[in-house]
């Protein structure tokens, strides 16, 4: 998927699997891993991967979203270490990488990396049984009300 942003950047977006083929978008399971790349995206902002209900309106902020983030122990955040969860935070700030946030692969670029591992279904904020949901990129929460880099894949769960 590819999309041009407000500021004029062109946002690019795709999925596989952990093994590098197509994903089945329209029937994925909790537990199934999937390898989330973007490049074209500000790398000076932090930024979010996450699987959340498609907002009513057009520019409206997804969510709620499916998860949470994963451990927050520094030591599983080692450099080239793939740790999978239900969503992901990629921020260049060393700061914030103590918190569990990924870095860019190419700040410059915009690139990064991203494993998601799907979480179950629902939880106590949403449904994506009953509600649409998608596997979003959205600015952190130092840019939460800007909508610029949002981008989504839309996502269905198998029966």
């Amino acid at each position: 998927m590819t999309a041009t942003g407000d500021d004029g950047r062109i946002r690019m977006l795709s999925v596989t699997t952990e093994a590098g083929g197509a994903p089945d978008l329209g029937a994925v399971k909790a537990g199934d891993r999937l390898v989330v790349t973007g490049a074209g995206y500000d790398g000076d902002r932090g930024l979010y991967v996450a699987v959340c209900r498609v907002p009513d309106e057009i520019d409206g902020k997804p969510g709620p979203c499916l998860g949470g983030v994963g451990s927050q122990e520094v030591e599983q955040f080692e450099e080239r270490v793939v740790q999978w969860a239900p969503s992901n935070w990629i921020n260049e700030a060393f700061a914030w990488r103590l918190f569990g946030a990924r870095s860019f692969d190419d700040t410059a670029t915009g690139a990064f990396t991203a494993y998601v591992e799907v979480p179950a279904v629902a939880d106590e904020n949403v449904d994506c049984s009953v509600e649409p949901c998608g596997l979003y990129t959205r600015n952190d929460h130092t840019a939460a009300g800007d909508r610029v880099q949002d981008l989504y894949v839309p996502l269905r769960w198998a029966d």
